[in-house]
């Protein structure tokens, strides 16, 4: 393969994606153009297509990057299939990581995650094995509108401090946060 061609189309992604990225701060998706980014990132419309079919294409691949970067958080809880309760590193994550969560919930993608390693087993003892779904529902509403809120307020709190307020709502069910705070 022909590597400046690989990093040319590398800075190009790269620079699309700022840019888009850049723009859904002040704008609703559907306010944004592929002549907007193109523009804006000094590329021709052939080099966007050539990346993407269309803007959602662009979006869903925002929306993989910081999955994918998820997922490798949690890597080892997901191949050896435990839950760590280990939501620490997830507010770590989010604060070194602020402007692509803040892009994942403007574009609506904070309905469609599946919660991967919800520890259904002591969810069943604490619940009686009763309506399991429905409280992972609730658990997964409420810290997402946790987080919501804490970067809608800049991350001022620390993330030793967001773990403390997850951990506060869940006293009595001390083995759902097993982890230690490092």
């Amino acid at each position: 393969m022909n590597t400046p061609n690989n990093r040319r189309k590398k800075k190009s992604i790269e620079t699309i994606e700022k840019v888009f990225i850049d723009l859904l701060q002040t704008r609703q998706l559907n306010e944004i153009s592929v002549s907007d980014i193109c523009k804006l990132a000094g590329l021709n419309r052939t080099t966007f297509y050539a990346n993407y079919t269309d803007i959602f294409a662009l979006a869903d691949s925002i929306r993989d990057k910081l999955e994918g970067s998820l997922a490798e958080l949690y890597r080892e809880e997901i191949t050896e299939g435990f839950n760590s309760h280990d939501y620490l590193k997830l507010f770590r994550h989010i604060k070194d990581n602020q402007i692509f969560y803040r892009t994942y919930f403007k574009l609506g993608y904070d309905d469609n995650y599946k919660i991967v390693s919800y520890d259904t087993e002591l969810a069943k003892q604490h619940f009686q094995n009763r309506f399991i779904n429905y409280h992972m529902e609730f658990f997964k509403s409420g810290l997402t509108k946790i987080i919501k809120m804490w970067l809608n307020g800049g991350c001022q709190e620390s993330p030793e401090e967001m773990f403390e307020i997850i951990r506060s709502e869940y006293r009595g069910r001390e083995a759902f946060f097993s982890g230690s705070m490092e």
